[in-house]
């Protein structure tokens, strides 16, 4: 990274607003053009600027460009530096409207879970053909504590833990229908518990769980990190995580089918959004499964010291 460049690249008001949003949230042109109001020709040119510089780094998914900042020590350098700049003031108005793009795309997802709730074991055969993912998850679990299945669903993982261990098992997801689905499914099921809550902001203590499971969720997820790092939170030293999720793709019809606000990740984005987090990356294992489509599942620990 070239200091003068930075420098040069920030100098412009514009391209410092971009910084800040970008830093807090990942957004795709069309939403950088409604936050900052500015026209398309414009945004595109001062991203242009940013990523030569080496401020910023991009990610495409489907026929959509996502940008965020990069992430080094000369960036919260600078942030701390500009914190008392005279742009604050427009700059935090830059930061609830970017707030408000990501509500948009959660209640997307609100919408779509309210709609399938009934038929999403259905959906997710269709997919996933004879590929029983569940059963792959259990392999790797160890049961020797509690566990928590984030983004449950209908509780069919839940169902199958349950008769592995006497452990508790607490279930949450954020879709009340879902939700509803899984108590019926898990009547009578002890050691089983169900929350509604955001998997960006999970209801349960730190260092509270033994083993996390994340199962074909995280592309649902508008800013994926934040479950990644809320796993990390509640998981006590030395416990497990189990991250699966569709290698990226680019079958829009799936994505309609499924859901999502994501066509997958690829391992790499994964491994580093782990690493950043603090988790100890074990293994990677990958699936093929229906419609050309692969799974990948990741093991990652949290450190014990």
């Amino acid at each position: 990274m070239e200091l003068i460049k930075c420098f040069k690249a920030l100098s412009d008001k514009t391209r410092l607003r971009l910084l800040y949003v970008l830093r807090r949230y990942e957004l795709n042109v069309n939403e950088i053009v409604q936050v900052v109001e500015m026209i398309q020709s414009g945004v595109s040119r001062h991203l242009k600027i940013l990523l030569e510089s080496g401020l910023l780094s991009s990610r495409r998914d489907g026929s959509f460009m996502y940008y965020s900042a990069s992430r080094n020590d000369f960036i919260n350098a600078f942030i701390v530096l500009a914190d008392n700049s005279s742009e604050m003031g427009e700059i935090r108005k830059d930061l609830i409207k970017a707030g408000e793009m990501i509500k948009i795309r959660q209640n997307m997802t609100r919408r779509f879970f309210k709609t399938v709730a009934p038929h999403w074991d259905q959906l997710k055969k269709q997919v996933f053909g004879n590929f029983d993912i569940n059963s792959k998850v259990l392999e790797i679990i160890s049961f020797q504590g509690s566990i928590s299945d984030l983004g449950c669903g209908t509780g069919e993982l839940i169902e199958k833990l349950s008769g592995q261990t006497r452990f508790k098992i607490i279930g949450i997801d954020s879709s009340s229908e879902m939700l509803e689905q899984a108590r019926l499914r898990l009547l009578g099921k002890e050691n089983t518990e169900l929350r509604l809550g955001e998997l960006e902001h999970l209801p349960m203590r730190n260092k509270e769980i033994h083993t996390v499971i994340m199962n074909m969720v995280l592309h649902h997820i508008s800013q994926p990190e934040l479950p990644l790092q809320e796993a990390y939170r509640i998981l006590k030293p030395g416990g497990i995580f189990i991250l699966s999720d569709f290698d990226i793709h680019d079958q829009v019809k799936i994505r309609e089918l499924m859901g999502g606000a994501w066509s997958g990740f690829e391992k790499e984005q994964i491994k580093t959004w782990l690493t950043e987090t603090g988790f100890l990356l074990k293994k990677t294992d990958s699936f093929p499964v229906n419609q050309g489509l692969s799974i990948n599942i990741f093991t990652a620990e949290k450190p014990k010291a």
